[in-house]
């Protein structure tokens, strides 16, 4: 049996798919694994990489891009998960824009082993100058949560208990921490926990999905955990938020995660302001996306 099916998800990013298997067949250590490359109907030779540089790799070409979660649902698949006997001890989400030390697999895999409570970990994520990808280690975007990011009271308050909350930026970066949730870009999940919950929700297409697995697996009595002692480079190109397309599927995201899992908790005349909060983002990046396609056209 495996130690590790390692799921990365491709679309468009070669060169950094490249280095980053290099960096992961260079991984020292006993621990067993095989990779999976999901290649979302790239345009660059993604694919052709793969199977001419990589042959040991399990490579499938999607004639579509289907999005982030449910390309990773076709790889977990490919590893059988999440119900048959003998899939892996643990699933590893990796970006292609990440970068491993030697080590990141060995003590990720000690890390699992050595807290059976842990349903999903994650490492500290690093910037290429160095600093923290805050993204690696976040609580669940709560209504209050979420309203303190948006006024920009987490910024503000970095060190608050209260307002820091959406990266957790109030704790050690070098402690190992609970935590509500870790970045899918390098996610570890224990084979039993998956077998429980399923796998990734594909309603959601390139945000949100990596927050309600572990928002679910936690639902299920598991911990998860921020692993400082691994340290990974992510590389994270020019941000999608930029993107209008990626700005609509982040609130459309934000939509489904608070519908799924808030909205029937929260008072009316909140649920109403919310609701009407996330129509009118989306609406607004979806003309943004509408306008710059039009101008582009022209």
């Amino acid at each position: 049996m495996l130690d590790l099916g390692i799921v990365i998800v491709n679309y468009n990013t070669r060169d950094l798919l490249r280095t980053c298997l290099e960096t992961v067949y260079a991984s020292e250590g006993s621990v067993s694994f095989e990779v999976c490359v999901v290649d979302n109907n790239s345009t660059d030779g993604s694919a052709a990489m793969v199977a001419e540089t990589f042959p040991q790799v399990r490579l499938i070409a999607n004639p579509d891009n289907r999005g982030y979660p449910a390309a990773n649902n076709q790889g977990l698949r490919a590893f059988g998960f999440p119900d048959a006997s003998d899939a892996p001890r643990f699933a590893l989400l990796l970006n292609p824009d990440t970068e491993l030390p030697p080590y990141a697999l060995r003590e990720m895999v000690a890390f699992m082993d050595g807290h059976p409570d842990a349903g999903v970990a994650g490492p500290k994520l690093v910037r290429r100058d160095g600093s923290l990808d805050l993204a690696c280690r976040r609580s669940f975007p709560s209504p209050e949560v979420a309203f303190y990011r948006l006024v920009g009271l987490s910024r503000l308050f970095p060190r608050s208990r209260r307002f820091g909350r959406y990266n957790l930026t109030y704790l050690d970066p070098d402690q190992v921490s609970e935590v509500d949730a870790v970045v899918g870009a390098f996610m570890m999940i224990r084979r039993e926990a998956i077998r429980q919950v399923g796998l990734m929700d594909e309603s959601f297409f390139m945000y949100g999905e990596d927050l309600d697995w572990c928002y679910r697996i936690k639902a299920a009595g598991w911990r998860v955990y921020y692993n400082p002692a691994v340290t990974v480079l992510h590389i994270k190109r020019a941000s999608s938020r930029r993107n209008p397309r990626a700005r609509v599927e982040f609130w459309r995201a934000m939509t489904i995660f608070y519908r799924k899992h808030y909205a029937d908790q929260t008072p009316l005349p909140v649920h109403l302001l919310i609701e009407t909060t996330l129509r009118l983002r989306t609406a607004l990046e979806s003309i943004r996306l509408r306008d710059g396609s039009g101008r582009r056209e022209r």
